[in-house]
């Protein structure tokens, strides 16, 4: 198999184009890892230079799709179920109760869900709490194939690490002999699944307005030129004084724009501004 090189110009369009589309931002020191994965998929589809790859996803009529699934092999989707689970403790014990109690049919966006172990996880501690059909639970991720994953069902053994309610995980996803992890049919059921792209404001416009936005750990991965683009179309997707969780190892306290910061049992919230 021939190997597709890149100048340091080639690299520069190539993430260049990916960033405006997807907001994945890929630095100097990136530059081998993310050309490795380019080039497989420019010679997976017959290409034999970088630069005609990028032309191609630049101008043609058929690039779009194919800077879709370009971004597809980019991505990197891993997660667990009960990661940082913390604030959707938060989320099903005290906020939606409160908000229903206030004759409000809360509605929560996980983004960018990648194989959908977080809204999974939410549905869980909702149908605890007997909420879990007074709500709206959307979930999102730029990867089509990430989203077929969390509808199937089925996850490997690592998506359970010491859950910290292991009598709750049991009652709602279930073990086969081979070790391969099934999860509920109502909780996929009750979800709705949705590929969307957090960079296009049209696309996050249609989401809302939310009462409770989840967009943790990925914005780690923008540029802070994208970050507040993203931001900015989280806001307006919010429903006034709606809550925006972000990771554990993320802050928005630099960007005060769009979101003022409260804590509630050791969760940071970031509530929309007026």
């Amino acid at each position: 198999m021939p190997v597709l090189r890149a100048s340091p110009p080639v690299f520069a369009i190539l993430s260049a184009l990916v960033e405006e589309y997807a907001g994945l931002h890929y630095s100097v020191s990136d530059q081998e890892i993310f050309i490795d994965r380019v080039a497989s998929r420019a010679l997976e589809i017959g290409f034999d230079s970088l630069l005609d790859y990028y032309y191609f996803l630049r101008y043609d009529p058929g690039g779009r799709a194919e800077l879709e699934k370009l971004v597809e092999s980019l991505v990197v989707g891993e997660t667990f179920f009960f990661r940082e689970v913390e604030p959707l403790r938060v989320i099903a014990s005290q906020i939606v109760p409160q908000l229903i109690e206030r004759g409000i049919r809360p509605r929560i966006w996980s983004a960018a869900c990648a194989s959908g172990e977080e809204p999974l996880t939410l549905a869980m501690l909702l149908a605890e709490e007997k909420l879990l059909y007074k709500v709206d639970i959307l979930a999102t991720d730029i990867s089509a194939r990430s989203l077929a994953r969390a509808q199937a069902g089925r996850f490997g053994r690592r998506a359970l690490r010491d859950p910290p309610d292991a009598a709750l995980a049991n009652r709602w996803i279930k073990e086969d002999p081979s070790g391969a992890l099934t999860v509920s049919n109502e909780l996929i059921a009750a979800i709705e699944w949705r590929r969307l792209n957090l960079c296009d404001p049209l696309e996050t416009a249609r989401a809302g307005p939310c009462d409770m936005i989840l967009c943790r750990n990925v914005l780690i991965y923008f540029s802070d030129q994208t970050l507040v683009r993203v931001l900015g179309n989280l806001s307006r997707a919010l429903a006034p004084e709606g809550a925006l969780f972000v990771g554990v190892s993320e802050s928005l306290l630099r960007f005060g724009t769009f979101f003022s910061c409260e804590e509630r049992n050791h969760v940071f919230i970031y509530r929309k501004i007026a």
